[in-house]
């Protein structure tokens, strides 16, 4: 309860006027962090399902480009197989906190030049897999009626055990897999023109 009261209390100890400059503050930092996302364009990245946000990373190119010459890359996108779609809750939470984790990757210079799905990650396709072919998997081959755990623990066989090559063609990486960039046209950098300038880049060529 002290701790309440102490909560409480924290404003008698500023003046109106020390308020009202705290507010004008707060909102102003508020104000151009907001800008500063729209400028970064973070809501086509957030809300959008363009592939294009993903291979802005140049790690990326190689599954962009495997993914592209696919037959999955006539019909889905990253976000159909790499997050879950069974409700927006779960598909949002996923989405950003796996988004932060690659970013995080990415600026730090710590992501394998061999990307593989982590055990989260594993789950999340899994069930998109069954999700996407579900009359496949329980009908006919009948394999959708047991999950990634289940598999983990040897009861049954995973999608990719069989599938390992669908639909990025194997273990990629930038050495493994040579002028991907020019086996398909790469989209746009979504990075905004004025902060490539910013950091010395040429807007007008694909951030590698």
């Amino acid at each position: 309860m002290k701790l309440k009261e102490k909560i409480k209390a924290i404003p008698s100890y500023f003046s109106y006027r020390q308020k009202v400059t705290l507010v004008s503050i707060l909102g102003v930092i508020a104000g151009l962090c907001i800008l500063f996302a729209y400028l970064l364009r973070m809501h086509t990245y957030i809300i959008g399902d363009d592939p294009a946000a993903c291979v802005n990373c140049h790690i990326m190119s190689t599954y962009y480009a495997t993914w592209s010459h696919s037959s999955h890359g006539r019909d889905v996108t990253c976000n159909d197989c790499h997050v879950p779609n069974d409700n927006i809750v779960s598909h949002y939470a996923f989405k950003g906190t796996d988004g932060m984790k690659h970013v995080a990757y990415f600026v730090t210079h710590s992501e394998r030049q061999t990307i593989m799905a982590e055990e989260g990650s594993k789950e999340v396709i899994m069930d998109n897999c069954i999700r996407c072919h579900k009359q496949l998997n329980q009908e006919f081959v009948k394999t959708g009626r047991i999950d990634y755990m289940m598999a983990k623990r040897g009861e049954g066989k995973a999608c990719w055990d069989c599938h390992r090559n669908v639909p990025h063609g194997g273990m990629n990486s930038l050495s493994s897999t040579p002028m991907a960039e020019s086996q398909v046209p790469l989209p746009p950098d979504p990075v905004p023109a004025w902060l490539q300038r910013a950091l010395g880049h040429d807007p007008g060529k694909m951030t590698n």
